[in-house]
């Protein structure tokens, strides 16, 4: 295939170019789709031409025949508009006034994930991590003629929001969708309520906490695209609303996504960005367990020598700061160890990695089940590589077992990336179960 020039004028362009496609190409196809429908189309490469130079705009019929060709869900075609649809790299919207409700609805609009990918460029999300650094709140401002919404009101949301979660693993079957309408309640109410300047600050922030978490929610599916949509969305309500410890968390997920999609340039870049700011001890020594990550990744080891330092220096200091932002409240010694020991584990220091990596497995609090099964594959993948067999797929049907049970479908994904290490060893004790308990679940 040849080269894209990024700077191609027009979306279906864009998306033609990717596929090789010349705009005769992609006529053909459409007669083709339309053919397979029983319909007709005179749509030639004249048309598409004056599509791409924004002379004509398609049709809602040419548009599903769009879609068809370039194997998007139809749903969206109506739900993004011409030519939001159409599949392709975005960029993140600008942090501005005002910018809070369209972020949002981009993310709500945009629920069925178009593509495999990020949604945003490794370079868009570092100027968007650099823009965030050095920016003042944006300004929000409250509709003139909307229903007013009062304190009273944002409490009992507030409520219902913080029990929704709080929910489980094992329950979000069942409160994803919950969440997804108290989502859509909340902007509705950001972009056509009347309210004060502190009830304001108090539904940014709230949407923000929870695009957060309907950000993880798609992430832990592997709805990436649809990840990063939230994500940035939260990011620009915490903005609005002047909540920086929140902002930088939202980033920091960000960055961890780039790491698990094997972009650990990309995760360094957005972390670096949201550390510019002050922030609660809690929220840096997060961030920088992930910088260390990925610097470990990168194989860049004193880079993450010095990360685990301050992040375990902040740690400390976080005991004594005031209450800590909810969204990192869960990190602990626990977390710390496990991820200094995933960092030695890819820096190849198996045997320190294996002990640290087993020492905070074995003090997780029992609640915290999908971590568990994340740490457990942890274990599993180091004693694999080292050589001990046995107690790798002991490890990894534990963790398969618990995390297929509560629903954690990215840490079933981490045990089926190491199936193809256990197979080598098919004749050795637990191997022949895990392998059987990875088979019969990709049947169901």
């Amino acid at each position: 295939m040849k080269s894209v020039d990024l700077a191609i004028r027009h979306p279906l362009a864009y998306a033609r170019t990717l596929r090789g496609w010349s705009q005769a190409d992609l006529a053909a196809r459409l007669r083709a789709a339309a053919r397979r429908r029983g319909l007709r189309s005179g749509v030639d490469r004249q048309r598409v031409w004056k599509w791409e130079t924004g002379r004509a705009v398609p049709d809602r019929d040419s548009q599903t025949l769009l879609a068809d060709v370039f194997g998007i869900d139809p749903a969206l075609v109506p739900a993004l508009g011409w030519p939001g649809w159409l599949p392709g790299e975005d960029e993140p919207r600008a942090l501005a006034a005002h910018s809070t409700a369209d972020a949002l609805r981009e993310a709500i609009a945009a629920r069925m994930d178009r593509r495999n990918f990020v949604a945003y460029t490794a370079a868009s999300l570092t100027t968007f991590a650099l823009e965030w650094a050095t920016a003042t709140p944006a300004a929000f401002s409250a509709a003139h003629q909307g229903r007013p919404v009062d304190a009273d009101l944002v409490s009992s949301l507030e409520s219902i929001s913080e029990s929704l979660t709080a929910a489980p693993t094992v329950q979000r079957q069942y409160t994803a969708p919950l969440l997804d309408d108290q989502l859509a309640i909340v902007t509705g109410l950001i972009e056509e309520g009347r309210y004060t300047e502190p009830v304001g600050e108090r539904l940014h922030r709230l949407a923000a906490s929870l695009a957060q978490t309907v950000g993880w929610h798609r992430f832990d599916h592997g709805q990436h695209a649809s990840a990063a949509r939230f994500w940035h969305a939260a990011v620009h309500c915490a903005h609005a609303a002047g909540d920086r410890d929140l902002g930088a968390g939202v980033l920091s997920d960000l960055a961890y996504q780039a790491l698990w999609l094997r972009d650990p340039a990309t995760s360094v870049a957005i972390l670096d960005g949201a550390l510019r700011r002050p922030l609660h001890p809690a929220a840096r020594s997060v961030l920088y367990v992930r910088k260390a990550r990925a610097h470990a990744a990168l194989g860049e080891e004193r880079p993450c020598t010095r990360a685990l330092g301050a992040a375990e220096h902040h740690f400390e200091r976080a005991a004594g700061t005031g209450t800590a932002p909810s969204w990192c409240t869960w990190m602990s010694h626990s977390d710390l160890a496990v991820d200094t020991g995933r960092c030695l584990l890819d820096l190849g220091h198996a045997r320190r990695a294996h002990t640290l990596i087993q020492e905070g497995t074995d003090v997780l609090p029992a609640a915290r089940e999908k971590t568990r099964a994340v740490f457990l594959a942890y274990e599993a993948e180091n004693y694999l590589r080292s050589g001990e067999i046995d107690q790798a797929a002991h490890a990894a049907h534990t963790a398969f077992t618990m995390a297929d049970r509560i629903g954690a479908p990215r840490c079933t994904a981490l045990i089926r990336g190491l199936a193809p290490g256990f197979a080598k060893h098919a004749t050795a004790p637990g191997v022949e179960r895990l392998l059987g308990a990875l088979a019969r679940s990709a049947t169901t």
